[in-house]
């Protein structure tokens, strides 16, 4: 396993390097665009779900489960993480992508990971990925464009990151990411909460939330579960 991560490791650093323009090297300033961490409160819980856009357990769960994390106020001692890449993989031959659903998801993907860059907003991107998923669900990914007019949302800045590179970057870093989960995922979704990986329970990531919060305000999430 071990071997696999330096393998992958190398394989995304080279990636990266390549994505870059010609005319300079790789260098900090490359990646200031993209928030790889966020500065949350520190007794915040993270939920990180790793998933595949067109995967219908992922859908499923991301519109019928995940949702709950914005009832009874969990979102507020919450650091929801979306990460889209699943069981992707890079080509050694080539440092192209390849999705475990096909080109579609590859586009998904480096779709929602511009709008989770881009907006840095859990309500606005988890809106768009909730609506995509849903579309999956129904079997009309195709109409993803439509859930930009539904929510009122500008789909601009998402198109730019997706062409200028910025989207390619971001799907490298959550292939890295999901490569190196420790334990690794068995299957998609695959949910962890502070570092912690659930497993099959991972639908009851609001108990776990709950038992992780270290604050001393709960929310009601957290007292109706206790």
């Amino acid at each position: 396993m071990t071997s696999t991560k330096l393998v992958f490791t190398f394989i995304v650093a080279s990636f990266l390097i390549f994505l870059l323009p010609p005319s300079h090297a790789a260098s900090h300033s490359d990646f200031e665009d993209i928030k790889i961490s966020s500065s949350m409160d520190s007794q915040m819980v993270n939920l990180s779900v790793y998933y595949e856009a067109l995967s219908p357990s992922c859908a499923t769960f991301i519109i019928q489960n995940l949702t709950g994390v914005f009832d009874d106020d969990l979102i507020t001692i919450t650091n929801l993480r979306m990460v889209p890449w699943g069981n992707a993989h890079v080509n050694e031959t080539d440092n192209t992508i390849i999705c475990q659903n096909g080109r579609d998801e590859c586009f998904l993907h480096k779709i929602q990971a511009c709008a989770i860059n881009v907006w840095n907003d859990v309500d606005k991107y988890y809106a768009l990925i909730h609506c995509i998923e849903f579309l999956v669900i129904d079997g009309t990914h195709s109409d993803w464009q439509s859930c930009f007019n539904s929510l009122g949302l500008s789909e601009e800045p998402i198109l730019e990151c997706y062409n200028n590179g910025t989207g390619a970057k971001l799907q490298a870093l959550n292939g890295y990411e999901t490569a190196h989960l420790d334990p690794p995922h068995v299957f998609m979704p695959w949910v962890v909460v502070n570092n912690k990986s659930l497993g099959k329970d991972y639908g009851e990531f609001t108990t776990y939330i709950c038992s992780s919060y270290k604050g001393k305000i709960k929310p009601n999430a957290c007292k109706s579960s206790t």
